[in-house]
This record gives C-alpha cells, structure tokens and sequence, in this order.
C-alpha cells in the first residue's frame, strides 16, 4: 500500500520558559501533583459548590497539612480544588452556553499585531502565541470567547443570561478578586492560573486548558479513571493470566517467550485495544470481555516479538535494564521465539468469538500493520547499509512506517471487535500515524536527556540530529555529517553539545506538541462523543507526566496519620 505524501504540520506556538511567580509550583511535575491531589480530595471530601474564597481556603489548608507543598502555594492549591469540584457541573453545560476567558498578557507582546476593542483582543491570527489555538477550537465548539480582563466585563457578560459557566484564564491576584463575583453569580466556573503575574509574556499549563474546553457529559467516558484502566490492563501479563488467555505452555520456548511478554514496557498498545473498545460499547463500565483480553495480548505479542528482532538487528545488549531476547539465549532461540509471538498473536485473534466477517477484517487489520512495520524497519536497514544524512521529513517518514502501525493496529482492533464503521477506521488511521510520529520524537528527546542509547551514539536515523543537520554550516556541518555516516572517531557529546546549540532540542519540541495537536485534530469528525472524548484524553495521557502511586500513598497517610515521602515521577 502506498502511503500518502509527507508534509511536516504546522508548528505549534512555543510556550514561555519563563520562571513561575513564587506562589506557583515551579515545574510541570509538581503542578500535575497538585491536580491529581486535588481530584483525589474532591472525590472524597465532595465540596459543594460554589465555594467562597474563605472555604477554598480552608480545603487548600487541609490538603497543606496532609501533604508536603509549601504553604506559599496555598492559593494556587485552592484555585486546582475549585476547578475540580465545578468540574461534574461543568460538564454538564452545553458549549454553546459556556465562555472561555483570556489574558492578552498570554500574546508575545512586542511582536503581537491584534488592535482591541472596548471588548478586548482581536487576534489576528499571526500564530505566535497560543490564544489563537485556543479561540479557533472553543469556537468551533461553539463557545463564546473574549481576550480580555476585568470582573466587571465578567459581571456583564454573565447579566445578559446567555452563559451558563465560565473557563477562565487568569493570574491569581485576578482569580482572587474574581472568586466573590463568581460565587454571587453561582455559576460553574473553573480556573486555570497563568504561571506568572506580571502582565507581559505569561505561560500556561495550555493542555488543562484544551482538558476543559472539551469536557461534556455527553462523553460517557469522561469520569473513566485511564490510570484504572492501565492497572487493570497491567494484571493481564502475570504468568497466570498469560496462561489464561494464551493457553497452557509447557515447553523451554514457550516459557521464554511468556517470560518476555511479561517483561516491563509501557503496555501502551493493549491500553489502546482496551481504550477503543470500552468507548465504543454502551456501558462504559462493563467489564472487560475474555476477547478484549486477547486482542490486547494480541498487540504485545507483535510488539514484544518486532523488539526481539530489533534489539537483534541493531546488536543491542540491553532492554528493560536487562539483557535482550539473544544476548541472554542467543540469536536462534530469539529468533524462534519472536516468530513464536507472532504466530500467538494472529492466533489470539482468530480465537476470539467475533463474527466471523469480524475475524477476518482484524486479520487483515494486523497483518497490514505487520507488513507497514517490517517495511518501515526494511527502509532503516536499507539507510544502515549506506548511511547518510537524512532531513528532518526524512526521519519523520521513517517513524510513521516503524511506529504509528502499532497504534493503529490496537486501535483498530479494539474498534473492529466493537464493529466500528469504515469511517471511524480511517480517522484511526490518521490518528495513529500523529500519535506514532510524536510518540517517537518524544522517545529521541528522553533519549538525548538520558544520555542512554541515544541515537546519536547508536548511530540510528532520529528527528534531533536530522534538525542539526538541517542548520548546521562549517564545522557544524561536517561534525554531524560524520555522525550521520557513523565516521570512526567522532565524539557523542561534541554531537550532543552541537545538536543542543544549534536548537534542536526546542525545534523537535515544538514538532513534538505539533504531531500531538494534529492527533487531536483528526479527532474532529469523530461522531462519538464517549470515543471522542477518551482519545483525546489518551493523548495527554501519554503524553503527560505520570504521577503514579502518589495519590494513593496520600491517601494512606490520611488514614494512617504516619507521613509520606513523594514518589519519583517518571
């Protein structure tokens, strides 16, 4: 199958890297654990809104003793409470009765070109900051929005009985002065704090803000807890669940191949099989079927078994922190044994109880993905043989093929066995490939940061070196033109320092949060809103940082009154 041409998508705006103001948690991580602390706290303590500023504080106090934020980011903690107990009556409001509400202080102002009105900002639609990203989607979904300041406009615009709920973006000196006219008005209104004050210039957390302008009741799948749902996913690779699902294996091939299936991974491929199919069926909280379990198990047999025979191809020596398939058992009995996942895979599928027109078509479906990879590999073993410089289209080429069939192949699966549509196939398709191409330009940049098998140092075509490449001039140039051609004696970390100075790092950033918005916006013809809805949330799910275990450890300080340390995020 020929796939279309490649164009790289529109660059996203860059966020500001500027520093927080004191009263706001420093970093994205710590941020993110003020949220999931707040929803875990508002499931239990179920707030009633609207809440005064003298309540949100003494909820933000109780979250205070009962964690480790400095006390300094009180009103921040009070501000992430209030926004997740409106969130339930949020939902509930169609869009067309909701006003989103913004800063101009969120426009790169030396360079902005919008005039205002007594109503505020007209963007212009220049692209250099992200109001504009933020009015064209809350438009479209038939929101009414102002670029604009001020609790008196607020107090108007509410007045003339036309908009049920609020979603504003603002400092939180503003925030603070806003609350009581908010609470007079009584009704839902959620807040998403600039992480600077001074008016000029400020950034935002923009996915909480794209979390919100999508929330609706009509998605059924909104209150779906996705880390649940990983856990749960997580249970089906214990060695009696395997056995379960695959079958009793008794033989030395068998046990090494479960054994590898078992090993770590991020299981984000089953998660998608499950995730495809719980959206699309009627309960959002019916329990698994035995078929959705094969077909997830199905997607890590194809994925574990392509790893066994890249780790081969690329003579890697370690995975998981251990050693690889062949460096433990050597390269036949690894061979063999991805062979052996791959039959176990299709096998799962034609087990399943599908019609069998059902069957067939996810088939079909895997083996089209199982050709798409191999040829994605085939074109990177072709570049190994003759090493060159790619560009930037290149790479990106190369990461469509190898990495986004994988999700398109759990996707669909899960959407096959629930009998999606044609229509509904081809937007996962265009999904997928968005998902796969950030997927793997995140990968490149947590590589570089490790400094851990980086392919700089493997010598392996990725996004970051491909942008150097493109800039680079002189010695640059020659430097990294050795680095593509796996010259002897070229040193990684003049490669990395180069990479680095010539702004590749933010480039493929950028390019990053780029592939993830267009994964987004293929979402847009999407007629189900419970699907809808979840896939855009996998995305930042993915994408976002992970606070696992935090929560519960919370939890379990409350209950116990012993303190507790923070887990690591990662």
């Amino acid at each position: 199958m020929q796939l279309p041409l490649l164009t790289l998508p529109r660059a996203v705006p860059a966020l500001s890297k500027r520093p927080t103001q004191d009263s706001i948690p420093p970093t994205r991580e710590e941020r993110e654990r003020v949220r999931a602390i707040a929803v875990k706290y508002v499931e239990r303590e179920k707030p009633v809104i609207p809440l005064s500023l003298e309540e949100l504080r003494i909820h933000a106090d109780k979250v205070l003793a009962a964690t480790d934020f400095d006390p300094k980011f009180r009103d921040y903690i009070a501000v992430v409470i209030d926004s997740e107990a409106n969130r339930e009556a949020l939902a509930a409001v169609p869009y067309e009765r909701r006003l989103l509400l913004m800063p101009k202080c969120l426009r790169v102002e030396d360079r902005c070109p919008a005039p205002f009105d007594e109503f505020g900002l007209l963007c212009k639609q220049c692209g250099l900051c992200t109001i504009q990203d933020l009015q064209n989607e809350a438009e479209r979904l038939g929101y009414a929005v102002l670029v604009a300041e001020g609790s008196a406009l607020v107090m108007a615009i509410i007045q003339t009985g036309k908009i049920d709920a609020i979603i504003g973006v603002s400092c939180l000196s503003v925030l603070e002065k806003a609350f009581p006219y908010m609470e007079a008005a009584a009704i839902p209104g959620v807040a998403i704090p600039l992480l600077q004050d001074d008016c000029k210039d400020t950034g935002i957390d923009v996915e909480w803000v794209w979390d919100f302008i999508h929330l609706t009741s009509d998605d059924r799948t909104y209150r779906l807890d996705l880390d649940a749902i990983r856990d749960e996913v997580e249970t089906w690779f214990s060695p009696e669940s395997l056995d379960e699902i695959l079958g009793s294996g008794d033989t030395v091939t068998e046990q090494i191949s479960r054994a590898w299936l078992a090993k770590g991974g991020k299981r984000w491929r089953p998660f998608l099989v499950a995730c495809a199919w719980r959206a699309l069926h009627d309960d959002p909280l019916a329990p698994f079927p035995a078929d959705v379990k094969k077909l997830a198990v199905a997607v890590e047999c194809f994925h574990k078994a392509s790893l066994v025979h890249d780790d081969i191809e690329d003579a890697d020596e370690f995975r998981y922190g251990e050693k690889t398939l062949h460096a433990e058992h050597g390269v036949p009995v690894a061979l063999n044994v991805g062979d052996l996942l791959l039959g176990d895979g299709y096998r799962l599928i034609a087990e399943t109880e599908a019609p069998p027109a059902v069957r067939s078509a996810m088939v079909k479906i895997a083996a089209d993905g199982h050709r798409a990879l191999c040829l994605g590999q085939g074109a990177e073993l072709t570049w190994a043989n003759d090493p060159r410089p790619l560009s930037p289209i290149e790479v990106v080429d190369i990461h469509r093929r190898k990495t986004a069939p994988a999700f398109e192949v759990a996707l669909r699966l899960g959407a096959a066995y629930a009998e999606a549509d044609a229509g509904l196939h081809k937007i996962l398709s265009a999904y997928s490939e968005a998902l796969g191409i950030a997927y793997q330009i995140r990968d490149d940049l947590e590589d570089l940061t490790n400094g851990d098998g980086d392919d700089l140092t493997a010598g392996r075509p990725g996004f970051l070196l491909a942008v150097a490449y493109e800039r680079a001039k002189d010695e640059d140039r020659d430097l990294l033109e050795a680095a593509w051609r796996r010259a002897a004696g070229v040193d990684p970390d003049r490669v990395r320092e180069a990479v680095d100075r010539l702004g590749a790092v933010d480039r493929s950033q950028q390019m990053l949060d780029s592939y993830k918005e267009q994964a987004v916006r293929t979402l847009m013809d999407v007629q189900n809103p419970s699907l809808k809805g979840l896939l855009r949330r996998v995305v930042s799910k993915i994408f976002s940082i992970e606070i696992k275990g935090w929560c519960s450890e919370f939890e379990a300080r409350n209950a116990s009154g012993r303190p507790a340390g923070t887990e690591a995020v990662g």
